[in-house]
């Protein structure tokens, strides 16, 4: 088996629940200072992280990712537990072989490779390694970010391992991310009997037609980079189980994933209109998952484009699709962020898994891109 192969086995055997890491920082620190790399662990909470860096100048290319995982449902369900990989027909199964613990060996190898070969790089390479992607993500990169900004330490370019392809290694890349932002809807009415609806008001029935038109709203058109903006209801909740009660109160959640073409005070301030034109009784929080971002044509998209090229012969699709990762949180700060991972068919589902030859080749692609952008 090859190092990549093998360090993934090991990272993919350690149940990393989130927010748990369970060792795995442990190993990769181990690694990376076997070559140099200075560490510093950075724990929040209850959320372990760390910052490695090899070399004082600029340019930084940073490497980031997460070492938690998903939960993985009933065990039985699985074909092989999910803490103990297998490799089944040239695939490696196991909570996080794609999401993204193929990614962080793939890193670790890359690193090796290149530091062999050039001990005397140019700038730096880093590591941002978080245990909380996956939960509340408030004690994870975006408090590593803030230690950063606050001594003024900059990432140039950040290459983040998030399972990005979607047929084959290397089709697609992520080079920004849409906006996220949550509503907790909460519409007030009276509560009454089923037969007396004249001395109730049913909060469900007034919000109907307001959050119709919500879901019909045509937000924005996207644009050359980013679809158009969605809003999508994930919770509704009202009543006290009984057939004949008129409920009191009703519960919306609801996500906006936005483009670039709008922003979260327009979105909040179109959602009040409407609210207020259906002239609700209502209180509403909103919490902002994140900003969208985007890294258009330039040196971590070219090199990351021709070391595809030169590994895979494909031409790889700059998209924008998909959640959120923590590259919203180190965009902001001026950083270029691509995300370059594996097949992502499978990630939090049963049976999670990768291709074995994915795996170097991956890590072969991370080490190209060094070259192409520290190695000379």
């Amino acid at each position: 088996m090859s190092d990549t192969l093998d360090l993934a086995i090991d990272l993919i055997s350690r149940p990393s629940v989130t927010p748990e890491d369970k060792g795995c920082q442990d190993t990769m620190i181990a690694r990376l200072e076997a070559i140099g790399f200075a560490v510093e662990r950075l724990r929040f909470g209850e959320v372990d992280n760390f910052w490695a860096r090899r070399g004082s100048e600029g340019p930084v290319l940073c490497f980031a990712g997460h070492t938690d995982v998903v939960p993985t449902g009933p065990v039985e369900q699985w074909q092989s537990h999910p803490f103990q990989p297998e490799i089944r027909d040239g695939m490696l199964y196991g909570r996080g072989a794609a999401d993204m613990k193929g990614s962080l060996a793939a890193m670790i190898t890359a690193c090796e490779g290149f530091v062999a070969e050039h001990p005397d790089h140019t700038g730096s390479v880093a590591f941002l390694i978080t245990s909380d992607e996956e939960g509340p993500s408030i004690n994870g990169t975006v408090k590593v970010v803030q230690t950063l900004e606050a001594r003024e330490e900059k990432i140039d370019w950040c290459l983040v391992g998030e399972p990005s392809c979607t047929k084959q290694l290397g089709d697609v890349v992520k080079n920004g991310r849409r906006g996220s932002h949550n509503a907790r809807l909460i519409v007030k009415g009276v509560q009454g009997h089923v037969a007396y609806p004249h001395l109730a008001k049913n909060p469900v029935h007034l919000a109907a037609p307001a959050l119709a038109e919500l879901a019909a709203i045509e937000w924005d058109q996207g644009n050359a980079f980013f679809p158009p903006t969605s809003f999508q209801i994930s919770n509704v909740s009202a009543g006290t189980g009984a057939t004949n009660v008129i409920p009191g109160e009703l519960e919306v959640i609801f996500n906006l994933r936005y483009s670039t073409e709008t922003d979260h005070h327009r979105i909040e301030q179109r959602v009040a209109e409407v609210l207020d034109r259906h002239g609700l009784d209502y209180d509403i929080t909103w919490t902002l998952s994140g900003k969208p971002f985007l890294t258009p044509a330039g040196e971590l998209v070219e090199a990351t484009q021709a070391a595809i090229k030169a590994h895979t012969g494909l031409d790889t699709e700059l998209s924008t699709a998909g959640g959120t990762s923590d590259g919203r949180f180190i965009a902001p700060t001026g950083a270029q962020v691509v995300e370059l991972g594996p097949i992502n068919a499978t990630i939090h589902k049963r049976d999670e898994c990768v291709r074995v030859d994915d795996l170097d080749q991956l890590s072969n692609i991370y080490q190209d891109i060094l070259q192409r952008l520290l190695g000379s």
